[in-house]
This record gives structure tokens, C-alpha cells and sequence, in this order.
């Protein structure tokens, strides 16, 4: 694959303090894009990372076609850089894609362009416990053209922010009644960018009640509990471990299919169905509800401490053996290169 390559003059990281980071704010030095126009991909290239001009027309403004992804790199004592199933990342854009009418981008452009960004930004991937180096591929429509239809140019991205371990605080939920995240035959598996804009408002609302997330419900009855925020979500009701299966409404997470494959591996009792609101508050109830927990890329796993249903409150219980914490060491230290991969799950840099 031909790859033009424009290295940055002088560094901005001795600029930056790695020890006090705020999640996505600070770019590496480099960026990689690449464009589609005339029906096919162009040559891709690495440039520094700079602002990049768009005309008023271009119709991501104006018709929402954009899709992304969230990953992560990380370094090991002996400074080789690893990636953790990059090849599910690369395959959900494409997915995410096709149902935005966008066209799929190509493996070994994705592959080779993410190498050599990382390569060209490695000292940006720091090495120590939380550490790690966020990566955002995402696809934007460009045509500039305001008609009600697919655009014709698409232009792809890669952008790297150093990161240090997510710490959101203690995390209150509560469960939707009104707004929903997404509907049957809707976007809600795709990383589309509206599924993220239309939560913000209820997510507000919710803060202003207290309460850090919303658990999203299913939009036909609001009966159903399937996402936390932009997490999935997992409930443990005595010692089994409940989370909704995928669907046309629900994220593929691929932090939510390793916590199922990492828990089944240490004889944890997983069940993927349906699970009801009125389940999880008659656990509760009795006692039985031991953890809740939202899994994704940025927080890996994102403890809950209580939840609401209308007007009940709950709190759960700091349990000792915490499933939560339990899988998180484990699959932190198979992405940090710490315990052993026995799944092939880790991607070397090269």
C-alpha cells in the first residue's frame, strides 16, 4: 500500500503533563487520513495533526453521516506497543458504515496506516499503571451538497489522545422511562454520531437529578434494561452474570464480548437474554443484586453503586469478591501485556 508520510517539525509532547490529563483533549503530533472521492479510496497519508477546512455544504453537517471507533494502545516494560482486538475495531467501522450508506474502508489501509501512525507517535503511548493511548478512527461525509441523499466523498481519520486511567467518581443510574437510545431497525448497534448527540439531553436531565447515567430501556415498553450511558451493561444477581444479548438496538461491544469470554473462562455463570427492569428491582429488593457494572473502551469497566426506578432508590453492596474488579485486572493486564493472552486477543505493533 502506498503511503505518503509528512513527519512534524519539532514535537509538542515536552509540552504536555502526562500527570494531569483530561480525557480527549490533547492530540498526539500526527494524524492519518485518507479520502474517497470518484468512487474509490485515494492515497492515504500521515500529516501533523492540524485543523482540518470543510465547505458549510459538506454533508455531514447537514444529514449526520458519521461513524467512528474507540480504541486503545498500550505500552509494556519493555517498550512494545499493543494493541487489544483491533481487528473487531475494524470491522465495526465497516459495519457502522454500511448501514450510514458509507463505503467500507480498506483492511490493510486501516492496518498499515494505524501502524505507522503509531510508530511515527510512540513516545506519546506512556508507560506506566492507567496509562494508555486513546485512538479514534472515524468516517465524515464531504460532498458539498445540501440534497437529502448519500454523499458522494467520504474522508477518514485516525487522531491519538494520551489518556491515564478513567476515574469518574461513584456512578448512580437511572432507569429510562421517556427517551430511548434507539429503535428496532434503527442505528443503535452502529457507532453512528447521532446515537451520542440524542443521549446528551436525557443524560442532562438525569445529572440534574443526581445521577451520573441513564440505563437506556427498549423503546417499544421501556421494560427492558440494555445499555448504561454509552456502556454496556452487566447486572450480577446472586452469582450469575445477566447482560442483554446484541440486537439492531444494542453496541457489539468488544469490551462487553471479552468480559463474557474472560467470566465463562474463570466458571462464572454468564447468561445473555432479555433482562427486565422489574427483575433487576425485585432482586434488588431481596437482596440478591450484588453488582452492576458498564463496560466500553474508555472506562473498561465502570462500577455502579446505586439505581433508580421511578421513585425507588437502591444502593448495592461493596461486594469482596467483586466480579467487577475480578475481570477488569484480568483484562487490563492481558491488554497491558501483564497475564497471559491465551485468547490471541493482543495486536503487536511492527
Amino acid at each position: 500500500m502506498a503511503l505518503n508520510i509528512e513527519k512534524i517539525a519539532k514535537s509538542k509532547i515536552s509540552d504536555v503533563d502526562f500527570s494531569n490529563l483530561k480525557f480527549g483533549e490533547i492530540f498526539t503530533d500526527h494524524m492519518f487520513e485518507c479520502d474517497y472521492k470518484d468512487g474509490e479510496w485515494q492515497t492515504p497519508q500521515i500529516r501533523p495533526y492540524q485543523p482540518i477546512a470543510f465547505d458549510p455544504s459538506a454533508k455531514v453537517f447537514h444529514y449526520g453521516q458519521a461513524v467512528f471507533e474507540g480504541m486503545k494502545a498500550y505500552k509494556d516494560k519493555n517498550d512494545d506497543i499493543w494493541l487489544f482486538r483491533p481487528d473487531q475495531n475494524q470491522e465495526r467501522i465497516n459495519k457502522s458504515a454500511e448501514r450510514l450508506d458509507m463505503p467500507a474502508f480498506p483492511k490493510e489501509f486501516f492496518f498499515e496506516g494505524l501502524n505507522e501512525l503509531l510508530k511515527l507517535d510512540s513516545q506519546w503511548v506512556q508507560k506506566g499503571e492507567g496509562d494508555s493511548l486513546y485512538i479514534r478512527p472515524f468516517v465524515i461525509a464531504t460532498e458539498n451538497c445540501v440534497s437529502a441523499s448519500a454523499s458522494t466523498n467520504y474522508k477518514f481519520m485516525i487522531i491519538c489522545a494520551p489518556v491515564q486511567a478513567y476515574y469518574a467518581g461513584e456512578v448512580r443510574v437511572v432507569f429510562a422511562d421517556k427517551y430511548s437510545r434507539s429503535a428496532n431497525g434503527g442505528v443503535g448497534f452502529a457507532k453512528a454520531a447521532g446515537n451520542y448527540a440524542a443521549s446528551f439531553y436525557p443524560a442532562r436531565l438525569a445529572a440534574e437529578q443526581g445521577y451520573q447515567q441513564v440505563v437506556w430501556t427498549d423503546a417499544s415498553t421501556h421494560e427492558y434494561l440494555e445499555e448504561a450511558g454509552t456502556m454496556n451493561v452487566f447486572f450480577r444477581v446472586n452469582d450469575t452474570l445477566i447482560t442483554a444479548p446484541t440486537s439492531d438496538r444494542i453496541l457489539d461491544g468488544v469490551t462487553r464480548k471479552s468480559l463474557i469470554q474472560l467470566a465463562e473462562d474463570e466458571g462464572i455463570k454468564v447468561e445473555v437474554r432479555p433482562v427486565s427492569r422489574q427483575e433487576i428491582v425485585e432482586a434488588a429488593k431481596k437482596g440478591e443484586l450484588k453488582e452492576m457494572f458498564g463496560a466500553g473502551t474508555a472506562a473498561v469497566i465502570s462500577i455502579i453503586q446505586g439505581f433508580a426506578d421511578q421513585d425507588q432508590k437502591f444502593e448495592l453492596p461493596v461486594m469482596e469478591d467483586s466480579y467487577a474488579l475480578r475481570l477488569k485486572t484480568r483484562l487490563t493486564g492481558i491488554q497491558q501485556n501483564k497475564l497471559e493472552d491465551k485468547f490471541n486477543w493482543t495486536y503487536k505493533v511492527r
